[in-house]
C-alpha cells in the first residue's frame, strides 16, 4: 500500500509496505502503527495515526506508479521491494530500487 504523512495537509514522505486491516476494514495497521479511517471528511488525507492525530493518505499502489497526488519522495519497504516492481509496476530491472523521487499527479 501507498503510506503517505501529511504534515502540512498536502504533501508529506511516503512508503510503500505491507499493511494489515482489521476485521471491521475500519483500520490499519502498517508497523507499530494503527490509523482510522477519516470516513471521507479529511482534505487530501484517509487516515489518522490513532496515537499520534497525524493524517495520511494510503491507498493501493498503481501499476503506472502516479500514487502522489504531488511530488514527493517515497521509501519502498525491503519485504515489498520484489513484489512492487514485479508483479504491481511489472519492472523487475528496477526490482533493486528502494528510494526515488516520484512527480505528483498534480505535479508541473
Amino acid at each position: 500500500m501507498w503510506i503517505e504523512r501529511k504534515p502540512d495537509g498536502i504533501v508529506g514522505p511516503a512508503r510503500i509496505g505491507r499493511v494489515s486491516f482489521s476485521k471491521s476494514g475500519r483500520s490499519i495497521r502498517y508497523g507499530d502503527k494503527i490509523f482510522e479511517s477519516l470516513k471521507r471528511i479529511g482534505f487530501k488525507a484517509n487516515y489518522i495515526d490513532a496515537r499520534t492525530g497525524e493524517e495520511y493518505w494510503i491507498s493501493g499502489c498503481h501499476k503506472d506508479g502516479k500514487d502522489a497526488l504531488y511530488s514527493t519522495t517515497v521509501e519502498i519497504d525491503e519485504n515489498v521491494r520484489h513484489e512492487y516492481w514485479i508483479k504491481i509496476r511489472n519492472k523487475p530491472e528496477l526490482s533493486h530500487v528502494s528510494s526515488m523521487k516520484v512527480a505528483g499527479k498534480y505535479s508541473r
